[in-house]
């Protein structure tokens, strides 16, 4: 479908579950990266010359290696990142909570190619770790949380060897925000005579909001922006709300610019967000000093977001996801299909993709049997199952599951449909943000099998950090997937 322009202050540059944005520039090139929680490959970087548009060139943490698993947890994994260029190679931090040994570095020097194996500042107990550079060459990490054998909490900072995570002295603290709840997500850059340490606040909820500091030195003292929070939507009407946890990059012509996560709520009030925390752009000034965002600077139009994999390739579409779990576990690329099976992990046992648009269809078509899914987590799923001679339409929502429908399973091959249309609400309070209909194609018509309020699968519903997915699975001792379509209907 066609697709018109967009103002950046309502629409995501990377749409979907793609949070917590860290952003640098080499030259021309732009790259972006995120945090990915319970999902593997994790933590997914994208190019860009313009800002605007974004073409993911990989996963950086892409082996078992580099990202030790959990228990299947959900919102679990890789949180807050920051992404960094220094020497002529690129450096990426992250927290993996399932992880005890401190914040993981990794580094390249080409984004697109192998990232190295993880180095760990063990002493660094938190999340949402930063690297910066100062004027002497130093490496500076600040995180917030703790450290090990000590009482110091907040925001820390201490300098550090990135290439091999040992401290060079004793961590301290530095500025602490501005009072609000949940003071996170440092990140340090150099702008003119100062530097600026810039944090979120408020909560990655309703009251998100950006707050800046800044010193003559990385260490500081800081002084607070007297205007504070510099960028927030909290208690307004506007579309696009939760902002923060934002990074600021200089772009090639000398300007700044911001990236930072927001969500769509949609539906009556308190209104729902599906599609997880999705990351947006602003331009920056720099008014005596400080930053204002400018929010409406960028139009665009936005990417295509459709797919359609036959699985003919051996290799994996960098869209392709686990839960918990690896793809080369979960399912086998046949040249012909896909040969899906429990992992015998423990995980959910999906192969996922992300829900990119706020209406689309997607349809997987199997051999005979297999489960298709829309997945929040383990609780919070609505999906069409066939499996002996019949399909079903089913529910999972805290824990308990309804048949919604069935029907005989059709001659040939199995075309299972799931898609979010307009809410078809007859009061005010039956508004949510979408439907979601789950149907079986029989001949050459789908047939609907079961309808349902999409609230159910929101952030606000089900708690949580991540997004919808769409996932397919194995029933019984396998499934062939034959082909796998997404498309944007909005």
């Amino acid at each position: 479908m066609s697709r018109q322009a967009v103002s950046g202050a309502e629409h995501p540059i990377v749409s979907g579950f793609h949070p917590d944005p860290s952003i640098c520039r080499v030259g021309e090139d732009y790259y972006l990266a995120h945090s990915s929680f319970e999902y593997f490959p994790g933590a997914p970087i994208f190019h860009s010359r313009d800002l605007v548009h974004w073409k993911q060139i990989g996963n950086i943490l892409d082996r078992r290696s580099q990202f030790v698993p959990g228990a299947g947890t959900a919102s679990g994994g890789i949180y807050g990142p920051t992404l960094r260029h220094h020497g002529g190679r690129f450096y990426y931090i992250t927290t993996n909570v399932y992880d005890s040994r401190g914040q993981l570095i990794v580094s390249a020097e080409d984004p697109a190619g192998e990232w190295s194996e993880p180095v760990f500042v063990r002493e660094a107990l938190g999340i949402d770790p930063d690297l910066c550079w100062g004027d002497d060459g130093e490496c500076y990490l600040s995180w917030t949380g703790g450290v090990a054998g000590s009482d110091l909490k907040g925001i820390l900072q201490a300098r550090i060897d990135p290439d091999t995570g040992e401290m060079k002295g004793e961590p301290y603290l530095v500025w602490q925000g501005t009072g609000l709840a949940a003071c996170e997500a440092p990140h340090m850059h150099r702008v003119g005579d100062h530097w600026y340490l810039m944090l979120a606040e408020g909560g990655t909820e309703r009251g998100h909001s950006v707050t800046f500091a800044r010193a003559e030195h990385p260490e500081g003292p800081w002084e607070a922006c007297p205007s504070n929070p510099v960028f927030s939507h909290r208690s307004t009407a506007l579309p696009v709300q939760n902002t923060g946890h934002a990074d600021l990059v200089q772009t090639a012509d000398g300007e700044w610019a911001a990236v930072y996560l927001a969500v769509r709520p949609r539906g009556f009030t308190p209104q729902f967000h599906v599609l997880g925390r999705e990351t947006f752009l602003a331009g920056v000034d720099w008014v005596d000093g400080w930053p204002v965002f400018d929010e409406h600077r960028y139009d665009f139009t936005p990417d295509d977001t459709t797919f359609l994999d036959d699985f003919a390739s051996d290799a994996w579409d960098l869209r392709w996801l686990a839960a918990s779990s690896e793809p080369d576990a979960v399912a086998e690329r046949t040249g012909k299909g896909l040969n899906l099976r429990d992992p015998g992990d423990g995980s959910p046992g999906l192969l996922c993709t992300r829900v990119r648009d706020l209406r689309w269809s997607a349809e997987a078509e199997f051999e005979d049997t297999g489960r298709f899914v829309l997945w929040l987590d383990e609780r919070h799923w609505y999906g069409l199952t066939c499996e002996n001679g019949e399909v079903r339409a089913e529910a999972r929502l805290s824990g308990a599951t309804a048949l919604l429908g069935s029907a005989p399973a059709p001659e040939g091959p199995l075309v299972l449909r799931i898609e979010a249309v307009e809410p078809d609400a007859k009061t005010l309070t039956a508004i949510g943000p979408d439907d979601i209909v789950l149907s079986v194609k029989n001949g050459e018509d789908f047939v609907e099998l079961g309808r349902l309020d999409g609230r159910y699968l929101s952030t606000e519903v089900a708690t949580g950090f991540t997004g919808r997915m769409l996932g397919v699975r194995a029933v019984g001792g396998g499934s062939l997937l034959r082909e796998y379509r997404y498309r944007p209907t909005e």
